[in-house]
């Protein structure tokens, strides 16, 4: 597996600022040769492979003229068609999860907040090879690693779907423009911006940067579980001066009443959505799990002082102004206002000398995480791979 420790985005005439100025969620971008040179980062069998671990999401598209087909992985290499059938899609989530290079790859689109970046998709796909016309509801960059991809892209004015499909494909799509992608090439799509795919030679790799947009209603969602979770123990509900009735079944108006009363006094403050969203958007996927060490507290505090550390790939680490987040977890308040915890969540890494200035709770903590497998010692170390 190639490294990426000296890969940059080749902008061309843009820049990163003029980027987000003016194409980000506003309109596509081809970027030729964005990554120059680029080589993929797995061989078609360590993908394969990477699609057989329980812990790995992993999708196999198949389309037979009209008809398609979509299993869900693990996989074994016998359920997985021959590379020389045409009109089959592999698809591999999260593979910053488990690869460092992949993870090295997405972090050079830190350019956009760490809340709204979510992982790194490879599609693997035979002659003919898609997924059909579809739509996003987020942010993509579409990177070609290997072989020849043609995309159609263009805005969707009708969002009918086809009926009767395993995937949510456009019923009736009319591209703007047709593209054809080389290795190194990228493309950009804003949300809702139709595309379609199609593998434009064997052997075609395609790895998708995908971003979080978690709509309102899952949200809120979020914020009324906690707000409720913060009620528990509250005044209990009691009945008025009650009159024998001849509607038993009839809702009593005073609960209602006192339920409505109950959420009217819910008067959150900023820092409480903070806290939901910090503790919601670090929470890791349901397939990640981390390994824990069992090494002692004071050997791993010596490790962080003479080597630094470094987050492991797999760890989510937000902030805000009053508080830190790691891994669906908010620290102890005694170090909500730490600089250090803030500059290992933006830097990903914390040097020797960064990690030898820390006090003796910030130390213990920076410890603690790495007895969880939340952290590694080492500020350029082993961060977990396969």
């Amino acid at each position: 597996m190639n490294k990426m420790s000296t890969v940059r985005i080749h902008w061309g005439d843009h820049t990163e600022a003029r980027f987000l100025r003016e194409f980000w969620q506003r309109k596509p971008l081809l970027l030729r040769q964005a990554f120059a040179g680029f080589k993929p980062l797995l061989t078609r069998a360590q993908l394969f492979a990477l699609a057989g671990h329980d812990d790995v999401e992993s999708r196999l598209l198949q389309r037979e003229g009209r008809r398609w087909q979509l299993d869900h992985g693990p996989f074994t290499r016998k359920q997985i068609p021959a590379v020389e059938q045409r009109n089959w899609t592999l698809l591999v989530q999260g593979v910053n999860l488990h690869v460092d290079a992949a993870s090295d790859l997405l972090r050079l689109f830190r350019f956009v907040p760490d809340a709204r970046l979510d992982d790194l998709m490879i599609s693997w796909a035979s002659e003919g090879g898609g997924v059909g016309p579809h739509q996003d509801a987020y942010d993509v960059f579409l990177l070609q690693a290997a072989g020849r991809r043609r995309w159609r892209i263009g805005p969707v004015e009708d969002a009918t779907l086809q009926p009767g499909k395993p995937v949510k494909l456009l019923a009736h799509f009319t591209p703007e423009e047709d593209l054809i992608l080389e290795p190194g090439d990228m493309l950009y799509l804003p949300p809702g911006w139709g595309h379609d795919g199609i593998a434009a030679s064997g052997d075609c790799m395609t790895y998708s940067v995908g971003f979080r947009a978690p709509p309102q209603g899952e949200l809120l969602k979020e914020v009324l579980w906690q707000l409720a979770e913060a009620q528990q123990g509250g005044t209990m509900y009691r009945d008025p001066p009650l009159r024998p009735g001849t509607a038993p079944a009839l809702l009593p108006a005073a609960m209602v009443k006192f339920a409505r009363e109950a959420f009217s006094r819910l008067k959150p403050d900023a820092a409480f959505f903070e806290n939901v969203l910090g503790v919601y958007l670090t929470t890791p996927k349901p397939q990640v799990w981390f390994e824990g060490v069992a090494i002692p507290a004071a050997a791993l505090r010596r490790a962080c002082r003479q080597s630094g550390c470094r987050l492991d790939r797999r760890s989510k680490m937000l902030y805000t102004a009053q508080a830190v987040f790691i891994n669906g977890e908010a620290v102890d308040a005694t170090l909500a206002s730490s600089a250090l915890l803030r500059r290992l969540a933006d830097q990903q890494n914390l040097s020797a000398e960064q990690v030898q200035s820390s006090s003796k709770a910030e130390l213990a903590v920076l410890a603690d995480w790495c007895a969880l497998g939340w952290l590694r010692p080492g500020e350029d170390g082993d961060s977990g791979s396969k």
